[in-house]
């Protein structure tokens, strides 16, 4: 069975702002996250995207800029052997209450249905309360936070509400280490 990586983007791959990543100018790796992506690929692994991007909602960028952030992300990933198999993402402002915004399932669901996923063959990376919850809406085998963007202040939200996500690590480089040890070990 192929096993699949769920991706959160800001604050997993790139650098987070409190002002959003607007333009591809903006979109800035955190350093490794490329070769994190590239390792998980070379060693086959399908890696999803699954992330919230209002700023279409707020009306703070167009769908086209929206591509073309992804375009850039997906471009600094290949340049080392990695590859995005596919993006998720919800546009809508969190006002909207629409049925895909983490931390509900729909993202991951529907990349189920499209792509044959087992969801106990799958892990989610994310550095927010939400994606982690996310991921256990949607049944996904392990979660992981790491410490880069919200990270930290997430753990805590998580331990005060009884979530202990399987591993809390500094970044996405030690996340998909994490991920290719747990898989080999078995």
């Amino acid at each position: 069975m192929k096993y699949t990586v769920f991706l959160d983007r800001d604050g997993v791959i790139n650098i987070d702002s409190a002002a959003y990543i607007k333009h591809p100018s903006e979109f800035e790796f955190i350093p490794n996250s490329t070769d994190a992506i590239a390792h998980l690929t070379q060693n086959g692994f399908t890696v999803i995207l699954i992330t919230n991007q209002s700023i279409i909602g707020r009306k703070m960028a167009i769908p086209e800029t929206l591509d073309a952030i992804f375009d850039k992300l997906k471009a600094g990933v290949k340049a080392v052997g990695g590859k995005i198999d596919d993006i998720f993402y919800c546009p809508h402002d969190p006002k909207d209450n629409c049925d895909c915004r983490k931390p509900k399932p729909k993202m991951i669901l529907d990349a189920v249905q499209k792509h044959g996923i087992d969801l106990s063959f799958s892990f989610m990376v994310g550095d927010s309360a939400k994606d982690i919850e996310c991921a256990l809406n949607a049944g996904c085998q392990k979660t992981i936070l790491v410490k880069t963007g919200n990270g930290k202040a997430a753990h805590a939200d998580l331990l005060g509400n009884g979530i202990i996500p399987d591993a809390y690590v500094p970044d996405l480089y030690a996340a998909a280490q994490w991920i290719i040890g747990s898989v080999k070990d078995r």
